[in-house]
């Protein structure tokens, strides 16, 4: 199979295999942490930089190995993979908050599986509560007690 891509289209190729590396993973400042599933393929791609005109965005160390280049992880990636991260961290937290809430709400023992139409709309009001305290104020209120529930 052959496929021509232009130099920009090369580029974003590369970006988008720092956030996929990243995402599974991967630590640019630390090759080692290639995930073996993808190390192949990634060093096919990021060999090739030079040749697609894209230099910039890889390098290659002592080893042979090749890894994204600062240029590459500190660009518009580095944006992304910010973005990204507070997405992540923000639904984790409202999600499991409402999820612990329901269940001190309708007691573990009574929460099942999958949740009926009245547990979803409320677990829905709960993440809603949460998601505006957030909003307003990120994570200023929160206060976690250790060693019991105060």
């Amino acid at each position: 199979m052959k496929v021509s891509l232009n130099h920009k289209e090369y580029a974003r190729l590369l970006e988008l295999v720092h956030l996929g590396l990243y995402v599974a993973g991967s630590r640019p400042e630390d090759p080692a942490t290639m995930p073996e599933r993808y190390a192949e393929i990634a060093q096919k791609l990021f060999s090739l930089a030079e040749e697609a005109g894209c230099a910039e965005f890889a390098e290659q160390d002592v080893n042979g190995q090749f890894f994204p280049s600062e240029k590459l992880t500190g660009g518009p990636a580095l944006q992304k993979l910010d973005a990204f991260m507070d997405d992540s961290f923000w639904g984790e937290l409202v999600g499991r908050l409402a999820e612990r809430d329901l269940r001190a709400e309708l007691g573990a023992t009574k929460l099942g599986e999958e949740l009926d139409e009245a547990e979803e709309e409320r677990l829905a009001a709960i993440e809603d509560s949460y998601w505006r305290e957030f909003e307003a104020k990120g994570v200023d209120h929160v206060v976690v007690l250790r060693g019991g529930k105060g």
